[in-house]
């Protein structure tokens, strides 16, 4: 059976990182990108000056944007039936929960996951650091940061080129308690 991935990333409107303004989702099966989907959200919430300057998200651009009950009928059923991937996942990961337990939306007690960052030591142990923009940088993979569409394709880039460098994904699948 062929692995599927589900690659995704999140921005988050303010420091509290319990909500988000933003998703990037690209679902990868046999080794390379089927679809993709991306939205703003509404994070019904403040949005912190710092989050604006990166993300380039205000709250306008938000208001008429789904929340995260609405956004997560659309691809809670997605996000559950594969392996999730992010670069740094933890930060994903952990939004991803905060949101679920913030409106009490029901999902299972884990789900599993794995991480572009981890992998990217792995491949690249030589590089400075493994953040996002320096491994897209090191491998030309276009990359317009702090955009969830462009940083989940980015990462979905990393993960195939790690796949085409023989390395195992399935040793780097945790469970991540939701």
């Amino acid at each position: 059976m062929t692995e599927k991935y589900v690659i995704f990333d999140v921005e988050t409107p303010n420091a509290r990182n319990d909500r988000i303004s933003s998703i990037g989702i690209a679902v990868m099966e046999g080794g390379r990108v089927v679809d993709t989907y991306s939205t703003l959200v509404n994070p019904e919430t403040h949005f912190d000056p710092f989050n604006i300057r990166l993300t380039g998200i205000t709250p306008s651009m938000t208001w008429d944007s789904p929340t995260f009950p609405e956004l997560w009928r659309q691809v809670g059923g997605l996000m559950e039936s594969a392996v999730l991937v992010a670069h740094n996942a933890a930060f994903d990961m952990g939004v991803l929960s905060k949101c679920l337990r913030a409106y009490e939306i029901p999902c299972p007690a884990c789900l599993p996951y794995a991480c572009t960052v981890r992998m990217g030591r792995k491949c690249f142990p030589a590089l400075p650091d493994h953040k996002l923009n320096t491994m897209c940088g090191h491998l030309g993979i276009a990359l317009d940061h702090h955009r969830a569409d462009s940083d989940a394709l980015a990462c979905a880039a990393l993960l195939i080129r790690y796949m085409e460098a023989g390395l195992d994904v399935k040793g780097y699948i945790r469970s991540f308690r939701m």
